[in-house]
């Protein structure tokens, strides 16, 4: 679980990054306070929410599994753990 969570921070983070190096690049003040007004703070905040919602959509779309498969959960046999698995559906063996 935590590594969609930093996956996300870091997708949040780097319009700020890009800046910062864009800042550092030409040479201009990057911890001075008058190189990060606030309507270019509140640009790169919103290209941030932007692309974290991409991330997100892409994470829901493209990961887990298949549509016609059904989970089967661990399980003990004979003493040892079996992990849970997807299995395929009936449309799905090929």
């Amino acid at each position: 679980m935590i590594r969609p969570v930093l996956t996300e921070i870091g997708i949040f983070l780097i319009p700020f990054a890009v800046y910062a190096l864009f800042l550092a690049a030409t040479r201009t003040g990057l911890f001075v306070q008058s190189s990060w007004p606030i309507t270019v703070v509140a640009r790169l905040i919103l290209v941030a929410l932007v692309l974290v919602i991409a991330g997100l959509i892409g994470l829901a779309h493209f990961s887990g599994a298949a549509p016609n498969s059904t989970y089967v959960p661990a399980h003990v046999v004979n003493g040892k753990l079996v992990p849970g698995t997807e299995k395929q559906g009936p449309d799905d063996e090929r």
